[in-house]
């Protein structure tokens, strides 16, 4: 890929919401980076983003800003049935993608998103801002350095008891559904522990309760890998006790990540508390890992500037959509096994 060349690299914010000013924040405190423009059909939004970049300039169409030759990367934080639409534009502009989870909704729309950034030699990947989160940086460590010895049994949980918002997470049309909200985020960090090809995906949906949004209220993902190792994801609205954010199992002991009781009722705002459980020792809670503030956006000109391959690939968050969309096949079926077509393991570009 021919790589930037100019001292900065320009950015453009595709909506500004919360995501958005998180996406600002890291633009200004990530040297090679610089907010050039921000779209929001909400002037409050766009009045917001100019507190923190006040030479930006601002549109209130999309098209506009995509094709104002003001930008080199662009930002698309808009709802997820959205996104292809949106990076397909953008690709076609030849601006570098990076799009919020998840990268569509269906496998086939990641697959043309790919071959267009290949064909015009672009960036396109997904924010997984998950993946540099420390509690889950802390288990990877602590699973790679064989604390736990061989890892079989990995489960992840997201939620709670309460009444799901009214916004568009809670729309299955356009959030894709419970397994796709926080399942862009889980299953990404599931497939980063657990290397292994996937046999069969799992997915079964509840609806119990919560009649006015159409996301199901308890959603749960089982993978099975040929090696034998399981991993499951649930995302519940209906969980009057919590199961740990991880539990994981070796054949030597096991890794408990649990919610911090502080941050009740927003648990999943604050880093879980890391256990390991050996036989052999006595139960030690981990000291979680420091992990530099803004890794992902400095990766970003890393790549764009040096060439330095990201962490982060599309081919990866491809995987993810597959993963999910098998599983939201599965439900449909009470939980039939579905076999998804991944690409990890294969030739495929690892940086679009």
């Amino acid at each position: 890929m021919e790589h930037v060349e100019t001292a900065e690299i320009r950015v453009g914010l595709l909506a500004y919401g919360a995501i958005g000013h998180e996406h600002n924040l890291a633009v200004q405190h990530t040297p090679g980076l610089v907010l050039s423009a921000v779209c929001d059909m909400n002037p409050e939004r766009v009045a917001a983003a100019l507190d923190l970049a006040p030479d930006a300039a601002t549109f209130s169409d999309a098209d506009a800003m995509l094709a104002s030759g003001m930008l080199d990367l662009v930002v698309i934080s808009t709802p997820p049935n959205s996104h292809y639409q949106w990076a397909k534009a953008a690709l076609s502009a030849d601006l570098h993608v990076v799009l919020e989870k998840p990268m569509a909704l269906t496998a086939d729309e990641c697959d043309e998103l790919m071959a267009l950034a290949a064909q015009r030699d672009r960036l396109l990947v997904v924010y997984q801002n998950r993946r540099y989160d420390p509690d889950f940086v802390t288990l990877r460590s602590l699973l790679a350095a064989g604390q736990i010895g061989d890892l079989f049994q990995l489960d992840t949980f997201v939620g709670g008891y309460s009444e799901p918002c009214t916004y568009w997470h809670s729309d299955a049309l356009i959030s894709g559904g419970a397994i796709f909200d926080w399942g862009s985020h889980y299953i990404d960090q599931i497939l980063n522990l657990i290397p292994d090809p996937v046999d069969h995906v799992i997915g079964m949906n509840q609806k119990r309760k919560w009649m006015h949004a159409t996301n199901a209220d308890h959603a749960q993902v089982t993978i099975t890998f040929t090696t034998g190792r399981q991993a499951t994801f649930t995302n519940s609205d209906l969980a009057a006790v919590r199961k740990p954010k991880f539990y994981a199992l070796g054949s030597e002991g096991a890794i408990l990540g649990d919610w911090d009781p502080a941050a009740e009722p927003a648990v999943a705002d604050l880093p879980a508390i890391i256990t390991t459980h050996r036989s052999d020792r006595a139960s030690v809670t981990a000291s979680l890992e420091t992990v530099p503030a803004y890794g992902f956006h400095q990766s970003l000109v890393d790549y764009l500037v040096d060439g330095i391959a990201m962490e982060v690939t599309a081919t990866q968050s491809r995987d993810v959509v597959a993963i999910m969309q098998a599983a939201e096949e599965s439900a449909l079926t009470n939980g039939r096994p579905v076999t998804p077509r991944l690409l990890r393991g294969t030739t495929v570009d690892s940086n679009r």
